[in-house]
């Protein structure tokens, strides 16, 4: 049972696939400095929460009517 050229030419797709395809590192960084990046952000994410939560009243929230 032979194929033909159907092989090669899946063969031929899936490396032009690929080739186009952007793996990993997209940004070019080294992986300390994507650290540095990740850990900034999240810095900023937690500034960020703590300044909502000091500026939400406190106190026991008001009571529903049912």
């Amino acid at each position: 049972m032979t194929r033909g050229n159907q092989r090669d030419l899946a063969r031929e797709k899936n490396a032009k696939k690929t080739a186009t395809k952007n793996k990993g590192n997209a940004e070019g960084l080294t992986v300390a400095e994507r650290k540095e990046r990740d850990a900034q952000i999240l810095r900023e994410k937690q500034a960020k929460k703590a300044a909502a939560a000091a500026s939400a009243p406190k106190g026991p929230s008001p009571a529903k009517k049912s």
